[in-house]
């Protein structure tokens, strides 16, 4: 269990294997239609791409907030695994590595924060799990002398989030910018 997953808002994936496959087929389809649409997506768009009948995205997710709540988790929850992934590799190309998935997961966000209520339980909670799961990869790189002593995983998430949230001709150019402002984290 991850430690977003105390606070979905009584959305819980089902156990069935059959149920959890619609559940994880309607996020897929949310998070597509969303990043396509906005968070006013049509439900019955999004049932019908996830293959299901728009019955089973409402016993699923009751209401749209419910269904927007829930990608935005789903993407929080794989941030926080990617970092757990990341421990496994050497300090600095853990924490490239996990940018690169934080990166990812800003993209996401972006589409969803019109959906999302700000003072929100849920919000907060990814929040501090995203923090809590970057930390510990900066502090291992920062002890291994490869990450500037000064920066702080607020300043680290600051930094990229501010990045990756402007517009850039295409997404060559984004990699590159972002490329060159995690080199400036590299200690000297």
């Amino acid at each position: 269990m991850s430690a977003t997953d105390t606070v979905r808002a009584g959305i819980v994936r089902p156990q069935r294997a059959d149920a959890r496959r619609n559940f994880d087929a309607l996020l897929a389809a949310a998070r597509e239609a969303f990043a396509a649409d906005g968070t006013g997506a049509s439900l019955e768009d999004i049932a019908r791409r996830a293959g299901v009948g728009i019955g089973t995205l409402y016993r699923n997710f009751p209401t749209r907030d419910a269904l927007v709540e829930a990608v935005y988790v789903d993407e929080v929850d794989a941030v926080v695994r990617a970092a757990h992934e990341a421990e496994a590799l050497e300090p600095w190309e853990a924490v490239t590595a996990w940018l690169a998935r934080f990166v990812v997961y800003i993209g996401t966000k972006r589409a969803l924060l019109e959906g999302l209520n700000k003072e929100s339980p849920v919000l907060l909670s990814c929040r501090t799990s995203l923090y809590d799961a970057g930390a510990p990869l900066l502090r291992r790189a920062q002890e291994a002398g490869e990450l500037r002593a000064d920066a702080t995983i607020g300043d680290v998430i600051r930094m990229v989030s501010g990045i990756a949230g402007v517009a850039f001709d295409d997404d060559a150019q984004r990699d590159r910018v972002i490329a060159m402002a995690i080199d400036g984290l590299r200690a000297r």
